[in-house]
This record gives C-alpha cells, sequence and structure tokens, in this order.
C-alpha cells in the first residue's frame, strides 16, 4: 500500500485551498489587449492595390502573407512605416534589378502632366557627357528642341552644344541643380576643336514655361531612287489632347498616315531613338496604321498576375488576353472617333537606340510576326512589362479618396506578340547596327544623318558604311529628370477588380 506523507499532505491541503479560494472569488477584471491603430489610408491604399495588381505579386511575401488577412495584423505590419514612398519601395520585386519602372507620387496630378507630356521647361532634350576621362565635367548636346518654346525662340538647334550654365561649369555634382531646378539661366554655348571643348563666345538667356510636348517630333516625305518613302520622328506614344492643334496625338498620327497614303508612299522609316514607352492602345493604332486594321489579327497577348489572371479569365474567358489590331481610333470626351488610315505595307525601317523602351520595343515585336522589320541603330532598353496608373478609388465608383492624393504606376503586366514571344529582356537587336555619335549629329531629315543614311542606303541596295567621327565621349548616368515617364508602358484597366481588402 502506497503512502504520502505529511509534507505531501500539507501541500495538497494548501493547493486544495487555493483552488477553493480562487475558484470562489468574483472574476477578476482581464486588462484589454492594447488597441492597434488603424493604418493610414494611404499605406492602406499602397498595400491593397500592389497586392492585387503588382505582377511580381507572388514574389514578395509581405503581400501574399495570410497573417495580413486578420485586419490587426496588417495595421500592425503598415504602422512600421511613416514613410509611404518607403512602404512603396519595401514591396517591389527586386528594385533596381528587374523592377526598375514602379513609381508611386503623392499627387496624382503630377502623373496626369507626365503622361500628357506636360513639364514646366526650356523645352530641350539633352545628353550629357564626360568632357574628358578622370574629369566630372559634362558637356551636353542637345538632342532637339520642343516646338514653340524657349529653346526654339531662343534659335538653339539639334546638335547644340554646351558647357556652362550662369557661368558655372556643368559637372556630375552640380548639374542637378543648375539645369533642373532654375526657372531661368543662361546657357553657355561651346565648340570642339578636335580636342577640347570651348566657348563659341555665344549664350542664350531662356526663362522657363508650361509646355506640352507633341510626340510628333517631324514628318515628311523623301524620295530615295524614284521611291516615295515616308519619314516619322516618334517620340512618345501619348494620346494626350492638344489645344494648340485641337485634337489629340493618335488623332494627328493617323492625319499624318492618311497623307503618306494619299501620296503613295512605298516605304516608311520610323525614327524612335528617342522613344521611351507610353500607352499601349496608341502602339496598337500606330500598329494597325502600319500593317492592318484586320479587327480579327492579333497583335498581341497580355500576363498578370497569377490572381489577375484567374479573375480576367473566370470573368472574361481567354479572348480578353488578346490585342488586336483596330480599323477605328476610339472616342473621347473631346474627340469622335476615327477611321484607321492604314498603309497596309509589309516591310518597314525602325530606328532604335538604347534608350528606346517599352512600348516602341512592343510595337516592333508586335509587327515581327507579321512584316519585315529592319531594325537600324542599337538594341533597344528591353522592357517588356507595362503599368497601370492606380488612384485610392473608393470601392466600385470613380470617386477618389478625398483624405489624400497619392497615386500609383506599378508594373502590373507582361506582354508578348501574336506568337507568344516576350523574351527580350536584354533588348531588341538591330539588323544594321550603328551607334549616334554626338558629334555627328545632323538635323533630322538631312540626308547625311548617319542613321537615316544607313536606312536610304538599305533601300538603294548599298551596305552601310559605319564610320566614327571625332572622339566618342562616355555618356553621364543619370535619371532622366526631363522625362520621368521614360520607360513606362501604360496599360488601360479595363474591367479590372476593385482593390481587394482584408
Amino acid at each position: 500500500m502506497k503512502t504520502v506523507s505529511v509534507n505531501a499532505r500539507i501541500l495538497i491541503g494548501l493547493a486544495a485551498m487555493m483552488i477553493l479560494f480562487t475558484g470562489c472569488r468574483k472574476d477578476d477584471p482581464v486588462p484589454e489587449p492594447e488597441k492597434i491603430k488603424e493604418a493610414t489610408d494611404v499605406n492602406k491604399f499602397i498595400y491593397n492595390g500592389l497586392a492585387t495588381y503588382y505582377y511580381w505579386e507572388d514574389n514578395i511575401p509581405a503581400l501574399n502573407n495570410s497573417k495580413y488577412k486578420v485586419r490587426d495584423s496588417l495595421n500592425a505590419f503598415l504602422n512600421k512605416y511613416t514613410d509611404p514612398e518607403e512602404l512603396f519601395e519595401s514591396l517591389l520585386y527586386k528594385r533596381g534589378e528587374v523592377d526598375k519602372w514602379s513609381l508611386i507620387v503623392d499627387d496624382s496630378r503630377i502623373i496626369d502632366d507626365w503622361l500628357a507630356g506636360i513639364s514646366e521647361s526650356m523645352g530641350i532634350d539633352i545628353k550629357l557627357y564626360y568632357i574628358r576621362e578622370n574629369s566630372n565635367e559634362l558637356v551636353g548636346f542637345i538632342r532637339y528642341v520642343f516646338g514653340n518654346s524657349p529653346a526654339e525662340k531662343a534659335g538653339l538647334k539639334r546638335g547644340d552644344i554646351f558647357t556652362t550654365i550662369d557661368g558655372q561649369k556643368l559637372t556630375d555634382a552640380n548639374y542637378r541643380e543648375l539645369l533642373f531646378t532654375k526657372k531661368n539661366y543662361t546657357m553657355g554655348l561651346a565648340t570642339f576643336t578636335g580636342s577640347d571643348f570651348v566657348s563659341s563666345g555665344k549664350s542664350v538667356t531662356m526663362t522657363a514655361v508650361i509646355l506640352q510636348e507633341n510626340p510628333i517630333h517631324m514628318d515628311t516625305i523623301l524620295t530615295v531612287n524614284d521611291t516615295k518613302v515616308g519619314y516619322l520622328v516618334y517620340n512618345s506614344f501619348s494620346n494626350a489632347y492638344d489645344s494648340l492643334i485641337n485634337t489629340n496625338y493618335d488623332l494627328e498620327l493617323n492625319r499624318i498616315f492618311g497623307e503618306f497614303k494619299d501620296e503613295g508612299i512605298q516605304k516608311l522609316i520610323l525614327d524612335m531613338r528617342y522613344n521611351g514607352g507610353g500607352y499601349i492602345s496608341s502602339a496598337v493604332y500606330l500598329a494597325s496604321m502600319i500593317h492592318s486594321a484586320d479587327r480579327f489579327k492579333i497583335f498581341a497577348k497580355y500576363q498578370f498576375n497569377k490572381n489577375l489572371q484567374d479573375y480576367y479569365q473566370k470573368n472574361y474567358g481567354s479572348n480578353y488576353f488578346n490585342l488586336y489590331f483596330t480599323d477605328n481610333i476610339s472616342k473621347t470626351e473631346r474627340t469622335a472617333a476615327s477611321q484607321i488610315n492604314s498603309l497596309g505595307i509589309n516591310s518597314i525601317y525602325i530606328i532604335t537606340s538604347s534608350e528606346t523602351a517599352s512600348a516602341p520595343e512592343l510595337l516592333i515585336n508586335g509587327l515581327k510576326p507579321y512584316m519585315d522589320v529592319i531594325q537600324v541603330g542599337e538594341n533597344t532598353a528591353g522592357k517588356n512589362v507595362g503599368s497601370w496608373t492606380i488612384r485610392d478609388y473608393i470601392g466600385d465608383t470613380e470617386e477618389v479618396n478625398p483624405n489624400h492624393t497619392w497615386a500609383m504606376q506599378p508594373i502590373t503586366l507582361k506582354i508578348a506578340n501574336s506568337q507568344d514571344y516576350s523574351d527580350y529582356t536584354t533588348g531588341l537587336k538591330p539588323v544594321i547596327q550603328l551607334k549616334e555619335y554626338p558629334l555627328d549629329m545632323k538635323p533630322f531629315a538631312d540626308p547625311e544623318e548617319p542613321l537615316l543614311k544607313a536606312c536610304t542606303d538599305h533601300i538603294r541596295g548599298l551596305k552601310t558604311a559605319v564610320v566614327r567621327k571625332g572622339k566618342e565621349f562616355r555618356s553621364f548616368k543619370y535619371s532622366d529628370e526631363m522625362k520621368p515617364m521614360n520607360g513606362i508602358m501604360i496599360g488601360d484597366a479595363v474591367g479590372a477588380p476593385a482593390l481587394l481588402e482584408p
């Protein structure tokens, strides 16, 4: 028989008394857990927008973490970020390596102006280079001048060179302050002696104004060996309305193609060396003007993140992912619909550079299955993804949250051609490889302009002579403050679901 010691009996008795005593007490007040503060509307907008639409959502653990389906857990996570931009950046996939293009602004009107080509500027597009190796001094080359701008009125032109602003030498330390923060300045012009840049003794003084850049920089018809050749310098796939021409740029482009068609051009040279992107819809219109207005012919195909892909498949079917050539430019609030003026040609020359990105790459890739695309210049940038402008709409309405003005332009889609080819992240390679050297710059449409001459020589059946003139300079890599939307391809979020919320 087992026995229990006296000490053990005492302990058991005490324990029983404690149980009895605590069991008979009134319930102690249970302290309430500390309430988690509701996250700001901006942070919730950023998180929910990326969780819903971001192309690489599957690769970001925080965007598909099941614990953040619980409101308090999500609020606790979002409240770690007091700076909305820091939150946005933390949720991007391999920033700078894979995702180089997503952006966010604290005022949606900024994106609206960027997309419309509106800015306060002198009206010049420039490229900066180091004057020499082992120096921080820079030289600027003017690549083109906007129409009706302070720069045009001051007499500046393509190929002009400058080394000073307000008497200060341009360097990689002061270029931003001198070029992008001043409302007026004096630009000191220079010439190249063969070994160095020296002042030409000339200068121009300009004051910035609000400008809208017309992306159709030039159009003309050339005659090459009795062949009529259309030449078009196109710098952005913009569909904005321009009050100076009383129409939008898609319709203006269509008008020009109508003239090309009436003149019976047999060849087309499309110069997109400075085209950094724009609207997918404009690319579809231009492809239709060039090749075909057949509404049943596939031009390109969309691909989204898995959740969006499944949503569109379920609600709209497989055809939703196809982009077709078209015979009609859609009506807008300010313009009527218009029939596409299609040339129906079977070959095209396209001039490109390393800055040719996004929508122009879509155009080249989309046309290749149907026609001979003779690409002349450099490898393109290699951007096969696009974005939407995302605002904080309230539910399914068109009403924007009045509590903030933030907007995002994250990557939301990948795009392929009709043959499902989209593997051009290293760029589309030209048939005729030729680089633009700054000292070789000549006016657009000049028969001796090297890239244009390579196209016309090919039309004549001549071999292109790649000649370097003068000295090659190391380009200065900087974020292009003049064209912040470069590399952006903008789609239409037609039929997209409202933001997902926990």
